[in-house]
C-alpha cells in the first residue's frame, strides 16, 4: 500500500511472481530475508485472499443500503448496486494494468510513477484520514451496539446493558477497552495481511447471517400478510424528490471502496496473476450480501427503513423470540466491525510508516518501529472514539473525498495520465466518467453533510 519498488526475481527457483523487496520500500515482503521468519510462507491461498479482500469491502456501509432502497426502489437500486460493482472492477484493473507496466507493487508506487512524490503523498494522505476516519466510525458504532447510546436526553440501551443493566463494566469506556485488549490489539500484531484470513472468513459469515436472519424474518411476516410489498421505482412528485435520489449515490459509490488492500493482498498471492479473479469473486460475493441485504431490509421494514437499518432492530418485530433475533443481529453486526477492523488498520499502519519512515527497512524487519507504530495508531483511534465523539461529523466530510479519491480518481487520473501508453481509447472514456461521477456524487455528499448538520445546529437551540 505505501511506497517502494519491487523488482521481479529472475531464475533463482523461487516461485513465480515472487518479488524481493528493496530497502526503502515501507511494504511487506512475502519473505523476511533478515530473520527468516517467514520462510515458511508459501503464498496465501485463492480463498483467503477472496476473504480479506471482501472483508474490507463489508464494512459498516452495508446498515445504509437498505435506505437507498426507499428512496430510489428496488428495480434502481439493485441496477446501481451491480451498476457501481463492474465500475469498481475497472477501477481495480486500471490500478493493477499500470502496477505491471510500472513494475510497482502498491497504489503509492502506481501513483509515484504517475504524478511523482506528490501522487505518492497525495494518495498516502487520503488513506490514511479514510482509514483512520472509518476506525473510529467502528468503534463509536461498538460502543453503542455493546453499551448504548444518548442522544436529545434519550438513553438508548446496548446488548449487553440490556442483559446485564448499568455498570461500570457495561459502559462505552470499560466496553471498547476490553475489545481494544482481546481483539484489535492482537489481531493488529500479525505482519501480514495472509495471516488474516481465518477472521475474515468470520467476518463475512457474520455479514451472511445478518442477512439470512433479516431474510428469513422478512419471509416469515409476508407469509403471515403482515407486510406489503415494497415499491419497485421512486416516487418523484415534486424536484424535492428528485434530490433525495442523489442523496443516496454517495452511499452506492462507496460501497466498494477497498483498493487501497488489493496491492498487499495481491503481493502475498502464490501466483499473483490471480488478483483479477480474486476481485471478481470478492466483489460478486459483496454484491450478492448487498443485494440481498437491501431486497430483506426494505422488504422487512418498508416505509419505516431508518437510514441505519440497524436501529430498526431496536423494537419490537412482530414475531416470536423478536428480542432475541434483535440482540443476534446487533451482536452479531458488532463482531463483524471487530473482525473488519484489522484489514483496514493493516492498510493504515502501512501508509503511515511509509509517510513518515519513506527511506527506512522494511516496518516488518523492524520489530521495535513496527510495535509503536502499531500502539501510537490503536492510542489515536481509541482515544478519539471515546473522548472526541463529535469527531463523526468531521469525517463526514474528510472520509467522503478520501473515499472517492481512493476509489475512483486517483485510478482514473492514472489512466488519463497514462504514463506507459497502454490505455485505451475506452480506458480513457471510463476514466472521464469515473471523474465526472465521483466529484458530483462528492459534491452532493458534503452539501447533504453540512445541510444536516445546520440543520441540527439550528434546531438545538430552540429544544
Amino acid at each position: 500500500m505505501t511506497i517502494g519498488n519491487f523488482s521481479p526475481v529472475g531464475n533463482n527457483g523461487q516461485r513465480r511472481g515472487k518479488r524481493i523487496l528493496e530497502e526503502e520500500a515501507p511494504l511487506l515482503p512475502s519473505e523476511q530475508e533478515e530473520t527468516g521468519e517467514f520462510d515458511e510462507f508459501n503464498g496465501a491461498s485463492f480463498a483467503g485472499a477472496v476473504f480479506n479482500l471482501s472483508t474490507t469491502i463489508v464494512g459498516a456501509g452495508i446498515m445504509s443500503l437498505p435506505a437507498t432502497m426507499k428512496v430510489l426502489g428496488l428495480v434502481p437500486g439493485i441496477l446501481l448496486i451491480i451498476f457501481f460493482a463492474f465500475l469498481t472492477e475497472a477501477s481495480i484493473d486500471m490500478l493493477t494494468r499500470f502496477s505491471r507496466a510500472g513494475n510497482t507493487v502498491s497504489y503509492g508506487g502506481v501513483m509515484g510513477d504517475a504524478f511523482g512524490r506528490t501522487g505518492k503523498v497525495l494518495i498516502q494522505l487520503c488513506i490514511i484520514v479514510n482509514n483512520v476516519g472509518v476506525l473510529i466510525v467502528y468503534m463509536i458504532i461498538i460502543g453503542d451496539v455493546l453499551s448504548g447510546t444518548s442522544s436529545g436526553g434519550n438513553h438508548h440501551f446496548g446488548v449487553l446493558e440490556g442483559w446485564f443493566g448499568q455498570h461500570w463494566w457495561t459502559g462505552r469506556f470499560f466496553i471498547l477497552l476490553v475489545s481494544m485488549l482481546a481483539v484489535f490489539a492482537p489481531l493488529a500484531c500479525f505482519k501480514r495481511v495472509d495471516s488474516l484470513r481465518f477472521t475474515s472468513a468470520l467476518s463475512v459469515a457474520l455479514a451472511v447471517v445478518f442477512v439470512v436472519i433479516t431474510a428469513g424474518i422478512a419471509i416469515v411476516k409476508l407469509l403471515a400478510g403482515s407486510i406489503a410489498m415494497p415499491k419497485l421505482f421512486p416516487d418523484i412528485p415534486d424536484l424535492a424528490s428528485v434530490w433525495n435520489f442523489f442523496t443516496v449515490v454517495p452511499v452506492i459509490v462507496t460501497a466498494y471502496i477497498c483498493h487501497y488492500n488489493v496491492h498487499p493482498i495481491e503481493n502475498e498471492l502464490e501466483d499473483p496473476s490471480q488478483i483479477k479473479p480474486v476481485v471478481r469473486t470478492s466483489l460478486a460475493l459483496c454484491s450478492t450480501v448487498y443485494l440481498t441485504t437491501s431486497f430483506f431490509g426494505f422488504l422487512l421494514f418498508g416505509e419505516a427503513t431508518l437510514d441505519d437499518v440497524l436501529a430498526n432492530f431496536d423494537s419490537n418485530l412482530g414475531i416470536p423470540y423478536s428480542s432475541v433475533l434483535n440482540d443476534a443481529v446487533r451482536v452479531s453486526y458488532a463482531v463483524h466491525l471487530m473482525l473488519v477492523f484489522p484489514m483496514i488498520f493493516h492498510a493504515l499502519r502501512l501508509n503511515v510508516d511509509g509517510l513518515l519512515f519513506p527511506s527506512a527497512r522494511p516496518l516488518s524487519s523492524d520489530n521495535r518501529r513496527f510495535a509503536i507504530v502499531t500502539a501510537v495508531l490503536l492510542s489515536v483511534v481509541f482515544l478519539a472514539a471515546n473522548f472526541i465523539p463529535s469527531i463523526w461529523d468531521a469525517f463526514q466530510f474528510t472520509g467522503a473525498t478520501a473515499a472517492v479519491c481512493i476509489g475512483f480518481i486517483f485510478p482514473a487520473a492514472i489512466t488519463l495520465r497514462d504514463p506507459h501508453g497502454i490505455a485505451t481509447k475506452w480506458d480513457k472514456i471510463v476514466a472521464v466518467f469515473m471523474i465526472g461521477l465521483a466529484v458530483l456524487s462528492n459534491v452532493i455528499a458534503i452539501y447533504s453533510d453540512a445541510y444536516a448538520l445546520f440543520n441540527e445546529s439550528k434546531a438545538s437551540p430552540q429544544s
